[in-house]
């Protein structure tokens, strides 16, 4: 059983709270939930305030411990960073932060969680039992790939699911790149990558976009772009980066090989709040809703910030940013107790 460092607080209700973990008696103030930029942030801020929280880093469920940056190359746009930092660099700088300051964590995910009561209790998948009178939901969200095993092989390498994040890189200027996918940020993204590419193949396996008629006009309109209808991506070519890609025609079953050095994703994004379910309100898209300008939700004592409540910008900084705010309220409402 994992062994996990914490700390007591004074409660009217310590000995219900009080819980058997790695062979200590521990209770916490606030566990935060998730490790990407939206988690670390929250948990330096949270341990700058002396609220010793712990930090379920995740394991397997939606990603990897870190989130989506980690399996990113190198991330230009994050302030402070003027050569640019490799994705995960810059999540171990988060975390060696946070533990300078006392955050504690546990590489675990939550498989279920009770978060209506005034004690909120969290069992991890290797069965450990968690409370705490606060919780920070920073889980994130998964981008939506084609199960194809050339796109996990190439993933970072060619491969993305985030023009913002990764279209101006060195390794895609003046370069054909292809974007898969035919709503508004499929055609959003084929746009801005216009910018940096030699040429967009924007690629859709119908015949017309689902995206808006003015997102379309855009997209026809723009002489770098190239819509390649009623295709599918077979396979993504390539040694150590994305040199090609096949199509195939789901008309014809032809398959053609077209030469690529990017492959960018939107098909859609997955918020990872399966376990928050028949608890926290969620929008139609399954993200996590706050009241707005906070990061509280429907539950009291709940808090949550990073892509799992962001269906629109999905960006390290903003996701950093909602951390603050989601610490900082949740420090606010501890103290309100």
């Amino acid at each position: 059983m994992t062994s996990v460092t914490s700390h007591s607080i004074n409660h009217p209700d310590e000995q219900v709270i009080r819980i058997f973990l790695g062979g200590k008696h521990v209770t916490h103030k606030v566990v935060i939930i998730g490790s990407g930029p939206a988690g670390l942030t929250a948990a330096i801020y949270a341990a700058r305030a002396e609220l010793q929280p712990l930090v379920i880093e995740g394991f397997m469920k939606g990603g990897m411990p870190g989130g989506q940056l980690m399996s990113t190359g190198e991330v230009e746009n994050f302030p402070g960073f003027p050569e640019g930092v490799q994705g995960a660099d810059l999540i171990q700088k988060l975390k060696q932060q946070a533990e300078r300051f006392g955050a504690t964590f546990l590489m675990e995910d939550v498989e279920t969680a009770d978060l209506t009561g005034s004690i909120k209790k969290l069992t991890t998948t290797s069965g450990e039992n968690i409370s705490a009178n606060s919780v920070i939901i920073a889980t994130g969200a998964r981008a939506k790939l084609l199960n194809l095993p050339s796109v996990e092989t190439f993933w970072g390498k060619g491969v993305s699911a985030c023009a913002m994040c990764d279209g101006a890189l060195p390794i895609f200027r003046n370069q054909p790149v292809a974007v898969i996918g035919g709503g508004d940020s499929a055609l959003e993204e084929a746009g801005l990558l216009s910018k940096f590419a030699s040429k967009v193949y924007l690629i859709h396996r119908r015949d017309e976009f689902r995206a808006s008629k003015a997102m379309q006009k855009k997209v026809f309109d723009n002489p770098k772009i190239e819509v390649v209808y009623n295709s599918v991506l077979e396979e993504i070519c390539g040694g150590d980066l994305v040199e090609s890609i096949k199509l195939k025609n789901v008309k014809t079953n032809e398959v053609t090989e077209v030469p690529m050095k990017g492959v960018f994703m939107s098909i859609g994004h997955s918020p990872n709040a399966d376990f928050a379910k028949g608890q926290l309100e969620l929008d139609p898209a399954g993200y996590i809703k706050t009241a707005k300008p906070t990061t509280k939700t429907n539950l009291d004592g709940v808090f949550a910030c990073g892509d799992v409540i962001d269906p629109n910008y999905r960006q390290a900084i903003v996701a950093a940013g909602t951390g603050c705010m989601a610490a900082m309220d949740a420090e606010r409402w501890l103290s309100s107790q």
